[in-house]
């Protein structure tokens, strides 16, 4: 089984575990482009060309899932609550066009335990706590991954992996 776990948006990052090896551990490919308003203003986009490209060369006769995290929607973060949506619309329509199987994980649910299984976090952690030990836990687990900021991409994987989704 092969589970692809997405950390969603422009600044996420995006694990493959292939029967429970790690296979590939990368940043969301992205690029920049004008807006799309008129006021001069660039946005940073899925670069789709080469989403697409990873996810065919990770694909195989085997069963795969892509396990993608819930795009963040807060108004109070408009611009932010907008990219995430429109990277997640652009990832939806390549595993649609590859017909690869996904689905929606909220970050609550792979942090810490809950109905779906063990999470991989420790309770009790907030905010700053959570990138640190997201990182320190993707360094344990998955030693030869080039983890940068936090390993959620890892992790969310991983979690998918361990409880049989």
């Amino acid at each position: 089984m092969t589970y692809i776990g997405i950390d969603n948006g422009v600044s996420g990052s995006i694990a493959i575990i292939r029967n429970g090896d790690l296979e590939l551990y990368v940043p969301t490919p992205v690029k920049k482009t004008l807006n799309y308003t008129k006021a001069k203003a660039f946005i940073t986009r899925l670069d789709g060309i080469k989403f697409k490209e990873i996810l065919e060369n990770c694909l195989s006769k085997d069963k795969c899932l892509a396990v993608v995290e819930r795009p963040m929607i807060m108004p109070g973060r408009w611009k932010a609550s907008v990219s995430a949506i429109r990277c997640d619309e652009s990832q939806r329509n390549i595993f649609e066009i590859l017909k690869v199987p996904f689905r929606y994980i909220d970050s609550k649910e792979w942090q810490r335990d809950s109905k779906l299984g063990k999470g991989m976090l420790p309770s009790g952690l907030e905010k700053e706590e959570l990138k640190i030990a997201s990182c320190q836990i993707g360094k344990q687990l998955f030693p030869d991954a080039k983890i940068k900021k936090d390993a959620d991409a890892l992790l969310i994987a991983e979690f998918a992996r361990r409880n049989n989704l």
